[in-house]
């Protein structure tokens, strides 16, 4: 890296990613770029970043899925604003011996989904880091007037719905941590390694469903359902019960906790990165929501709860209430 410098970097990146398109003017290689806002319409911004040693290692996952995953992960967020995505912004700070083709894998792991996603990369910045290396992503998406979801939306009585299956990306965790062999793992297994370092955002579900106004509030599920589950009570005045065994949980760490000794469930309640989404839906609305969600058509949805008016943050097992556990922490 330190041999090629930032201008001959940002050149090259210029290469591995697609023209933008044409509600982007201006793009990469100004001082700033220029999109154009949907007629209409808002604009929902997001931020995250991933740094090396806590949120991947470079031991684990290949350039092109931390490229990947770098950008999966705002794009959920935008996903649980029922937001589309329109453009993204990439900042790098990146050890001066890191290797170029690494660098280009990664880039390219970016630019594919933000192709597949219409999130276009529009910009950004290059450093030098003295330690690890640091992925800052900025995301723009576009939504309408009163056509966006909120996590502090609910209300007491609303059933809660999650997308998808839960405690696969927790699992595929715990295997590279336990560094288990891909080959002596069924397909299923293998399947949750790659949900870990290759989550897919639920856009086109956050979309379909809050264009539809078919959910009262809607949270990812970044770390863990326990954590979304509450902090979605906590925005919306609320307190929160999930049936224990409501839960979709992935079979991939059915299998591979029944093996390990551990307890699927607990992945899917305290397992971080799954990135499905968790929503409010007002009893009233639920034939809407439930036909909504079909018109996605990338998911399942699963009732798995519900708000209450009681407060705290409960686990119902065959009638007794526990203390749901707390979420992931990096």
């Amino acid at each position: 890296m330190a041999a090629l410098g930032e201008h001959a970097l940002i050149e090259r990146l210029g290469r591995l990613v697609r023209k933008a398109p044409s509600h982007v003017p201006v793009g990469i290689g100004d001082d700033a770029a220029i999109v154009e806002p949907d007629r209409g319409a808002l604009m929902a911004v997001s931020v995250d970043a991933l740094v090396e040693g806590v949120h991947f290692r470079r031991s684990w996952s290949p350039p092109r899925s931390i490229g990947h995953k770098a950008l999966a992960v705002a794009l959920s967020d935008l996903a649980a604003m029922g937001a589309a995505p329109r453009a993204s912004l990439l900042s790098l700070a990146l050890p001066e011996g890191f290797p170029v083709a690494e660098f280009d894998e990664l880039l390219e792991g970016f630019a594919a989904l933000a192709d597949s996603s219409r999130a276009a990369l529009i910009g950004g910045n290059i450093a030098r880091s003295p330690g690890p290396i640091v992925i800052d992503v900025t995301v723009l998406g576009s939504v309408k007037r009163r056509r966006w979801l909120e996590r502090g939306g609910g209300q007491a009585g609303d059933e809660l719905y999650v997308t998808g299956d839960l405690g696969a990306a927790a699992a595929g965790l715990a295997m590279r941590e336990a560094a288990d062999s891909s080959g002596e793992l069924e397909a299923s297994e293998r399947a949750c390694i790659d949900r870990y370092e290759r989550p897919e955002p639920r856009l086109r579900m956050g979309q379909v469903i809050g264009r539809n106004r078919a959910a009262a509030a809607a949270i990812d599920l970044s770390d863990g359902l326990a954590d979304g589950a509450r902090q979605m009570a906590q925005a919306s005045q609320t307190g929160v019960v999930l049936e224990a065994d409501a839960i979709p949980l992935n079979e991939g760490a059915r299998r591979w906790a029944a093996r390990a000794g551990a307890d699927a469930l607990t992945l899917a309640l305290s397992g971080g990165e799954d990135y499905e989404l968790l929503f409010a839906v007002r009893p009233r609305r639920r034939r809407a929501f439930l036909a909504a969600a079909k018109q996605a058509g990338n998911s399942t949805v699963t009732k798995i709860g519900r708000l209450t008016r009681e407060p705290g943050a409960w686990l119902d097992r065959g009638g007794q209430l526990q203390p749901l556990p707390a979420g992931f922490e990096h």
